[in-house]
C-alpha cells in the first residue's frame, strides 16, 4: 500500500496535492469538489487589504453623499459601521468551508500595512482557518529603497503576524533577492512555519488599439517548475520551515521531482484551470503508479533524496548544472549547422 501522507505547517495531510490560491476556492461548492477530487488542503483566494479599504471608502462616500442637503437625511440612512463591509465576507467563507469539508483550509492574506496584516490575521484565526499564507506581493519601484529595506519589510510582516496568531504561518515569496538562501534562513529563524516558492508577478501588457495598460494573466507552464525545483533542493535540510512548491506542477512527474528535492507539498492551480478539478484524480493516480513501478512505499521515502544536501558533490547542484546546460545548448547549435 502506497503511503502518500505528508506533513505541511505541522498539519498531517493525506497527500502532497494542495490547491493553491485561485478562483477555484471562491465558493464552498468548489472547495467540496476539490476535496472529493483528492485535494489534501486548499489555500483560499487572497484577501487584499487595499480592496477592503476601497470598499469601505466607497460605502462611506455613497452613504454620506448629499446628506448635508437636508438635516433629516443625516439620520435617514444607517451608519457605515452597521454594514458588513471589510473582511466579513471572507471570514464567513472560511467558516462555511470549515463546516463543509474535512481537509485543512489555509487563508491567503495580502496586506499593505503592518496594522492591516495583524488585524486581518487575527480575524482569520478567529474564523477558524487552519493556517495563514502571507502572500507578500510586493514590487519595489523606489530607486532609493535598498535591498536591506526590502528584506526588513518582509521580516517585519512575518514577525508581526506571528506575534498575533497561534496558527501556522507560511510566507509566499518572490525569488528576487540578492541572496535568497540568506532570506529564507532569516525568515526561518523568526518563526515562519513554511516557505511557498514562488510568487508569480503578473506583468501588464499594452492594448495597442486603446493605448491602455491592461492586466495580462497567464497560466503557468511546466517550464516554471525549474525555479522552485532548484531552490527547494538547496534549502532542504537547511531550514526547519516546511517547503511548498507552486508554479509549473502539471503532471505526476513534476510532483515526483519536487518531492525528491525536498518539497513537503506541491501546489496546483494552472493545471486545474486548464483541465478541470478532476485532474487532481489523474495526478494522484499517476503518482501512485509511478511509485509502485519503482517500488517506493511512501512520499517520506522520496522526500529530499535528490536534494543538494544528499548530493555527493553539492557544487553540482549549482555551477556544474549551469556548465552542463551551456554545453547542451552548444551541441544543439552545432547540430543545427550540420
Amino acid at each position: 500500500m502506497i503511503d502518500l501522507t505528508t506533513t505541511y505547517l505541522g498539519l498531517k495531510l493525506a497527500s502532497p496535492l494542495v490547491v493553491s490560491a485561485s478562483p477555484l476556492s471562491r465558493d464552498v461548492d468548489g472547495i467540496c469538489r476539490l476535496e472529493d477530487a483528492g485535494a489534501s488542503a486548499v489555500v483560499l483566494y487572497s484577501l487584499f487589504e487595499e480592496q477592503l479599504r476601497q470598499e469601505e471608502m466607497d460605502l462611506q462616500y455613497h452613504l454620506a453623499n448629499g446628506t448635508e442637503s437636508f438635516a433629516e437625511s443625516l439620520t435617514y440612512f444607517p451608519q457605515p459601521s452597521e454594514f458588513h463591509t471589510g473582511p466579513e465576507g471572507y471570514l464567513n467563507h472560511i467558516r462555511k468551508a470549515k463546516s463543509s469539508v474535512h481537509i485543512p483550509i489555509i487563508a491567503s492574506l495580502n496586506g499593505s500595512t503592518l496594522g492591516g496584516w495583524t488585524k486581518f490575521a487575527s480575524e482569520i484565526e478567529r474564523a477558524g482557518a487552519d493556517a495563514i499564507e502571507c502572500n507578500i506581493y510586493y514590487i519595489p519601484t523606489d530607486p532609493l529603497l535598498t535591498s536591506a529595506d526590502i528584506e526588513k519589510t518582509y521580516l517585519d510582516i512575518v514577525q508581526a503576524v506571528k506575534g498575533v496568531v497561534k496558527i501556522p504561518v507560511a510566507v509566499k515569496l518572490s525569488p528576487f533577492f540578492s541572496n535568497f538562501a540568506n532570506m529564507a534562513r532569516r525568515l526561518d529563524e523568526i518563526g515562519a512555519n513554511g516557505l511557498v516558492l514562488f510568487n508569480r508577478f503578473y506583468q501588464p501588457d499594452i492594448d495597442l488599439e486603446d493605448l491602455e495598460i491592461r492586466p495580462n494573466v497567464l497560466l503557468s507552464t511546466p517550464q516554471a517548475l525549474r525555479l522552485p525545483l532548484t531552490w527547494i533542493g538547496i534549502l532542504f535540510g537547511r531550514v526547519r520551515a516546511s517547503l511548498a512548491a507552486t508554479g509549473g506542477v502539471h503532471n505526476a512527474e513534476d510532483i515526483v521531482k519536487l518531492l525528491m528535492v525536498g518539497a513537503n507539498v506541491t501546489m496546483v492551480c494552472s493545471s486545474l484551470m486548464r483541465h478541470g478539478i478532476n485532474h487532481l484524480r489523474h495526478l494522484e493516480h499517476e503518482l501512485r503508479s509511478w511509485m509502485e513501478e519503482r517500488e517506493y512505499e511512501s512520499v517520506a521515502q522520496m522526500q529530499g533524496s535528490m536534494s543538494q544536501l544528499r548530493c555527493p558533490d553539492p557544487g553540482a547542484f549549482e555551477r556544474a548544472q549551469y556548465m552542463r546546460a551551456v554545453k547542451g545548448m552548444q551541441h544543439i547549435h552545432m547540430a543545427g549547422w550540420r
